[in-house]
């Protein structure tokens, strides 16, 4: 009789592309929250960049032929970790995506290091965007430069986020 293996394996790691707040030097540095995400590269995504105040909001339609694309990074993160982000995105994770939501997840393939990636990222409202600045850039960290001092590692867990983004908000 052969023996059976009863290690659970590890749940599938997911990308997400990053192009705000979340990149590394960004107000809410991805690379601070935990469990840790995994860096794969710098990437490119057709789309336009809006500037909402202190966060970027990006559209994936909209964009001209000759509009630069929007700058961002691509991590590996747990589930755990997606549905942290899902928070600090504003998603409410008990109720299906609704036209109230400022931001939608979003499937996209980006490029990096000339291999195809599949990624989710978080597409702003266009009713948020309409109004506001359109970047011509593509890249947010020209309007809102990377954070220079050194970053405290700050251990956040799903409760943690949860429980701060009900006070923001």
């Amino acid at each position: 009789m052969p023996h059976e293996s009863t290690t659970e394996q590890p749940a599938p790691e997911r990308h997400v592309f990053v192009y705000g707040t979340l990149r590394r030097g960004g107000s809410n540095d991805i690379t601070r929250l935990r469990p840790a995400p995994r860096l794969v590269g710098t990437a490119r995504l057709r789309g336009v960049l809006y500037g909402l105040g202190p966060y970027p909001g990006m559209r994936l339609e909209g964009h001209g032929e000759d509009d630069p694309p929007v700058i961002g990074e691509v991590y590996a993160v747990s589930e755990a970790l997606e549905r942290q982000l899902d928070v600090i995105e504003g998603l409410r994770l008990d109720l299906p995506a609704q036209d109230l939501d400022e931001y939608a997840k979003r499937d996209v393939v980006v490029e990096v290091g000339g291999q195809p990636v599949e990624c989710f990222m978080y597409e702003i409202h266009p009713r948020f965007a309409e109004a506001t600045a359109r970047l011509l850039h593509g890249d947010w960290f020209q309007v809102v430069p990377p954070q220079q001092a050194e970053l405290t590692e700050v251990e956040l867990d799903v409760q943690t986020v949860e429980t701060l983004s009900h006070h923001v908000k």
